[in-house]
Parts: structure tokens; sequence; C-alpha cells
């Protein structure tokens, strides 16, 4: 069974010209992102203090961090995220099964899968479904999002992928690793939702830096936004609600 979450509604982020935007609306879908691999301590202390003051969803972090992340945000309704197999999607799937079973065990709330791109690529798509579904199977009842990878896909390819995915029984088509040549876009955005059953979500990542990008993805049909500049977007947002 998967976990519910309540999806943000275009209605949520701005009413009539004018009107106040809610940021408290916005900052509940942003994933507030520290992927750097030289990431201290210290960053992902900064990184927490951040996500409860601001109400984002989830931390998303490198796995090392979990039992660190846990701990600063306890009593918190800001959940873990960690990545399987990034930020290429290219090794087997019995390593990205074993990573995903560990990191739940560490106390991962929602796991990132990278799509195996290259197998997809070459028309493997059995292969493809299959492991997605074995790390789905793997993670039970927490939330598993998948990273598509739209930069290196066709539009015809975006829709064949996101249809996997649904079909593996994920929760989500994720856009973007942020380590590719290009990141998340409104168009796609409006593609994938278009093809999705209302059961499975959407996330956008890659390249997200500023309130209008997050608008604009979400009236697209974004439920989570994954972006390393969150803290500055709510500042943008307070200054356009004044």
């Amino acid at each position: 069974m998967s976990m519910e979450i309540t999806p943000l509604r275009v209605s949520d982020i701005g009413g009539p010209k004018h009107a106040p935007l809610d940021a408290r609306a916005i900052a509940g879908v942003i994933e507030h992102t520290l992927l750097k691999p030289n990431a201290t301590e210290d960053d992902i202390k900064r990184l927490c203090e951040e996500a409860r003051k601001y109400g984002f969803a989830t931390v998303c972090i490198n796995p090392i961090y979990i039992p660190l992340a846990k701990d600063l945000l306890r009593g918190s309704n800001v959940k873990v995220c960690v990545a399987v197999g990034f930020p290429l999607g290219a090794t087997f799937s019995e390593v990205k099964v074993f990573e995903a079973k560990k990191y739940v065990e560490e106390g991962a709330d929602e796991i990132d899968m990278v799509m195996n791109i290259s197998m997809f690529k070459s028309g493997r798509y059995d292969y493809v479904l299959r492991e997605i579904r074995e790390v789905k199977e793997a993670v039970g009842d927490k939330m598993l999002k998948v990273i598509i990878e739209t930069c290196y896909l066709s539009d015809e390819e975006k829709v064949r992928a996101a249809k996997i995915v649904e079909e593996a029984g994920a929760d989500f088509v994720k856009t973007s690793t942020g380590f590719g040549p290009a990141g998340a876009k409104v168009e796609d955005v409006k593609l994938l939702r278009g093809v999705l059953s209302p059961r499975v979500r959407i996330k956008a990542s890659g390249g997200i830096r500023t309130a209008k990008q997050v608008i604009e993805l979400v009236k697209a049909g974004a439920d989570r936004i994954g972006t390393s500049s969150g803290v500055n977007i709510m500042k943008e947002l307070e200054k356009m609600s004044l």
C-alpha cells in the first residue's frame, strides 16, 4: 500500500490577480535538496533546520546522513528522502534492491530511484519494468519515485517510461536527477500529467531556482518540487506576497 499525500491545488498558490500567494502551500511541496559530494554534517544540520523552519515536504540527502537527519527532524512532519542507483541508474537491479532495503532500515521515509536509462534506451522495457517493481516491493509502503531523466528521452520515450513506472506500481514519476544536461520543464510535466492516472504523482526537479518556476511547474501538474534553492524561493515568495 502506498502512502497518501494531498496534492497541491493550483488554487492554493494564488487566487485573483494581486492576491497573496500561499507560501505555506508551496513550501509543502518542496523537497529541500543537498546532494553535493562534499556536504558536511554541519551542512545537513543547516538543511534540516531550514526544512523545519519553512515546513518543506522532505530533505533529500545522500544516504550516509539518514540517521543524522532522522534525529534532527524528530517530531516534525519533514520526511527524509534518499536516492537509489544515483545518479546514472546503470547498476545491477540486485544492488538497487539492496540499497532500497538498507535505506528504509536506516529510516528513510521516501526513495527516489533512477531508472536504468541504458536498458530503457536499448529497448529492454521488460528489464526496466521488473527492476522498478522489485524496488517497490523492497520499500513496501514507503513512497517510491522513479527518475526517468527526461533530458535523454524523446516525447514518445517519456510517455513509454511514465507508463512503465505506473505499471510497476511506483508512486511518482520524477523528471530529472539534476546531474544531466537539462532539468525540469513545464512541457514535460504537462506531457506526463496527461498520460498518467491520478494515482501516480509527478516530481519536477533539476534546475529549479525561482518561485516563478515552482508556480509554473505546479500549475502544469507537479505535486513535488526537488530543489536546492528552497530557502531563496521562500524569500522570493515573501517579497511577492508583500
